[in-house]
């Protein structure tokens, strides 16, 4: 960190969730670095069940946030500081971190902290659920049906592998539930059968493998994803010509009708059946219908990508 200066009364807020991943979580050592380089640093613990509000009420008399646990933690975070101009760290401390691989975060505490500390951030899509009565957000997906099924299923698998418990609970839907779903899609309805809908700010799921083709976070719309296919099996062409995509190796090889694609800037899904609901790797206790629409460029990320190179 030699060399680095920092800006006078330059003012950090860390919001960390212990109980995050594998509990092994770093991101006190970042706190540290920034010290070292002149910076004040509050941190605040999370605590079961309390609302993120209140550990944020104060956020912008911060120069910047670092929010640092799972998805679920960051997004929440990231909704609680919408449109408050306040640069955010999605601090990858969680079990797979999708929301920091997208933004290309290191998992270093010393280079988070030179990050933090260049201050380059890039104004960023979210989410917002409504589910009743209730909203929160989302920055990453939320979904419905198959994705939420194995969330839940890797549950218990997370503790003993990690990332790999949402590999080894997929190839578990082998005979998945399929429903009819309801869609309005920018105010028009729609009718589609199907295992799981996603609404997708991001493109790079686990292992940085993609979702579907080149998706923007900062285009004021969703990619939304339709699954068809009646087995996760069947969804490997998919995930082969998108990988071929993303390598521009050339047009799709196997052109499968398994998966269905388009853009929204808001959707409502309900099903037949009710289906359980996911967002950012968090399951919610209340199932289908539920509305999701983009707030556009309502947070600031710190990454050291340009906003042309988030198109995942």
């Amino acid at each position: 960190m030699t060399g680095q200066t920092s800006p006078p009364n330059r003012r950090i807020l860390v919001i960390f969730n212990p109980k995050s991943g594998s509990g092994n979580n770093t991101v006190l050592i970042c706190a540290d670095h920034l010290r070292a380089a002149g910076c004040e640093v509050v941190t605040r613990e999370l605590e079961k069940d309390a609302p993120i509000e209140q550990y944020l009420q104060d956020a912008q008399d911060f120069s910047a946030v670092i929010a640092s646990g799972g998805d679920g933690t960051v997004s929440s975070v990231a909704y609680a500081l919408r449109y408050k101009n306040v640069p955010l760290l999605a601090y990858p401390a969680g079990t797979a971190n999708l929301i920091a691989q997208n933004l290309e975060l290191t998992e270093d505490p010393a280079r988070l902290a030179e990050l933090v500390l260049a201050a380059h951030a890039v104004r960023i899509d979210l989410g917002e659920l409504s589910i009743g009565e209730e909203k929160c957000g989302f920055a990453m997906l939320a979904g419905a049906g198959a994705d939420a099924s194995m969330i839940k299923a890797s549950e218990e698998l997370k503790p003993r592998f990690g990332a790999l418990a949402y590999a080894l609970s997929a190839m578990r839907q082998v005979n998945p539930k399929k429903t009819t779903f309801h869609l309005i899609v920018d105010g028009q309805p729609r009718s589609v059968e199907g295992i799981g809908v996603m609404v997708a700010n991001f493109g790079k799921a686990n292992f940085g493998l993609p979702i579907t083709g080149d998706i923007s976070p900062s285009d004021g719309k969703f990619t939304v994803l339709v699954i068809k296919a009646g087995n996760v099996f069947q969804l490997l062409p998919n995930l082969i010509d998108s990988v071929r995509s993303k390598l521009n190796l050339g047009d799709p090889v196997f052109g499968s009708g398994n998966i269905e694609t388009f853009e929204a800037a808001e959707i409502t899904v309900d099903a037949d059946e009710p289906f359980p609901l996911q967002y950012d790797g968090e399951l919610h206790v209340e199932t289908t219908p539920f509305n999701a629409k983009v707030l556009p460029g309502a947070i600031r990320f710190i990454t050291a990508v340009k906003k042309d190179g988030l198109v995942t």
